[in-house]
């Protein structure tokens, strides 16, 4: 069977989407559908096999799924333009940061099938991590098929609707925040005379290696500090000062304001 799902929005995080689809075991199970007023997004969906619609009603009225892949100050608009094609068998599944299936459905048609997902960039390489959780009226085979399309191209957790909120700093903004972490390493290198190239693979390869030994060491992350940290020697000596600065005291804040805004954003 031949899925039609449909992209309102092929910006970064659509775009990822897709081409993690196409580059997937799926990509021979689903006929992508395209919409965004950006004339160079839609060129660019296009070379992923992407048909495009003249419009996001139009775009509706093709699929069964349907990704809205928009900002969520966008949301709205694109909602008013949908709705007369929104019916009880469509499934739309929103990456919008914040919103409930609730504000979908009360936007829309009563009981709207909705699948809230929180989505991160590096789906583009397929190493996506993937948050999701689903309206009651999802069936689990619908719920199964959004699942794997984000399995195809990373990993995905299902969580309560109550917490998507809350995750969007975990997985969704955490790539910014690693990647200013990182910046801040590959600046210290370049100002004591190391190659920026040398620096930023050996901080990179770091990062992916010590995101493993998480994953899979069995080891737990305070034994895995205690691994790297010999007594009176250089690591301690860093980890002192990341401790005296409040690493971990900036670190909840992020989040906290990340979350805050997310809250903001739904209402």
């Amino acid at each position: 069977m031949k899925y039609n799902v449909g992209f309102i929005g092929a910006g970064n995080m659509g775009f990822a989407i897709m081409k993690g689809i196409t580059g997937s075991s799926m990509a021979d199970d689903i006929a992508l559908h395209v919409f965004d007023p950006s004339q160079e997004a839609m060129v660019r969906a296009e070379q992923l096999g992407a048909a495009s619609e003249k419009n996001s009603a139009e775009l509706v009225s093709k699929c069964g799924y349907i990704f809205l892949a928009v900002k969520p100050q966008q949301l709205d608009e694109v909602l008013a333009d949908i709705k007369d094609e929104v019916t009880a068998d469509k499934v739309i599944v929103s990456i919008c940061a914040g919103i409930t299936d609730d504000y979908i459905a009360s936007k829309t048609i009563a009981g709207a099938k909705v699948v809230m997902v929180m989505p991160n960039t590096p789906l583009l390489l397929g190493e996506g991590a993937t948050a999701l959780a689903k309206s009651d009226s999802v069936s689990e085979n619908e719920f199964g098929l959004v699942c794997s399309i984000f399995g195809s191209c990373g990993i995905y957790s299902v969580l309560p609707k109550d917490k998507m909120k809350e995750v969007i700093a975990i997985n969704g903004s955490s790539p910014a925040f690693i990647y200013l972490y990182a910046q801040s390493f590959i600046e210290y290198a370049k100002s004591v005379g190391i190659d920026e190239k040398a620096a930023t693979d050996l901080f990179a390869k770091s990062l992916i290696g010590s995101a493993k030994m998480i994953t899979d060491s069995g080891r737990t992350i305070d034994e895995l500090i205690t691994m790297v940290s010999s007594k009176g020697g250089t690591t301690i000596a860093g980890l002192e000062k990341l401790r005296e600065n409040d690493l971990d005291k900036a670190v909840r804040e992020c989040c906290e304001a990340c979350t805050k805004r997310a809250y903001e954003l739904s209402k």
